[in-house]
């Protein structure tokens, strides 16, 4: 069996640009954390426990990279934006206690977590899983790694303009779990390695888009990002 090969090719996550390097970020796994700013899961009328965080995941091949254009996608009339802080995750943890946690950290970055909002209703009121509404082809943006030695999150303003106008703000320091938190807790039930990617969580003013919308992420001291929506598939 040493010399099995592919039947056919099948595809692949982009590598993600990093500032001051040549080398690109393999992508491995792309965690996403729920409901991490009170704000926001109020406008969507969730409650937040601050005891329990919990996640889901989109696949590395939905990952695209800033100044692209994304389909539409199909199965949803109510396609949302989700501004947030992506963390890089650059070396091995594993059940690492918060103060452990940022060793951890190869960098940060601007992402979009893209949701089909009407399935994800629809998924809710079943109690059903969300994957349908989360975890599709194109579902994630991600602009360029900022190194950990060049950025701490702290209290930077994060925001989202649509069309030129203002969608989403919010500050890092708003988030519910911080990143240590989140890294520490994640630990607890996958061993993270170099390559994953946290999506942590997005401010009020979630909206729908429509074909031929632009949008331009920003979180102050990190690279913008900027997609347009493409026709629908």
């Amino acid at each position: 069996m040493s010399n099995i090969r592919p039947l056919f090719s099948i595809p692949t996550s982009p590598l993600i640009p990093v500032l001051g390097l040549q080398d690109g970020f393999p992508v491995h796994r792309i965690f996403c954390v729920g409901r991490n700013y009170a704000a926001h899961a109020a406008e969507l009328g969730n409650t937040v426990d601050r005891v329990a965080p919990f996640y889901f995941t989109k696949p590395p091949t939905g990952l695209v990279l800033d100044g692209g254009s994304i389909a539409y996608p199909p199965g949803t009339e109510d396609y949302h934006h989700e501004i947030e802080l992506v963390i890089a995750i650059g070396a091995p943890a594993f059940r690492v206690s918060t103060e452990e946690a940022m060793k951890s950290v190869f960098g940060y970055a601007v992402g979009l977590d893209m949701t089909r909002r009407d399935l994800q209703n629809a998924m809710k009121e079943k109690q059903r899983p969300w994957d349908i509404s989360k975890a599709f082809e194109e579902s994630a943006v991600i602009g360029p790694i900022t190194p950990a030695s060049e950025f701490a999150p702290q209290a930077q303003r994060i925001s989202l303009v649509v069309n030129g106008s203002l969608r989403q703000q919010g500050h890092l320091n708003e988030m519910v779990w911080s990143v240590p938190e989140m890294i520490s807790h994640l630990s607890r039930y996958y061993h993270l390695t170099p390559g994953d990617l946290i999506f942590t969580g997005t401010p009020s003013g979630v909206g729908a888009l429509q074909p031929g919308d632009r949008l331009e992420g920003a979180v102050e001291g990190l690279s913008p990002i900027t997609v347009t929506i493409g026709p629908a598939v």
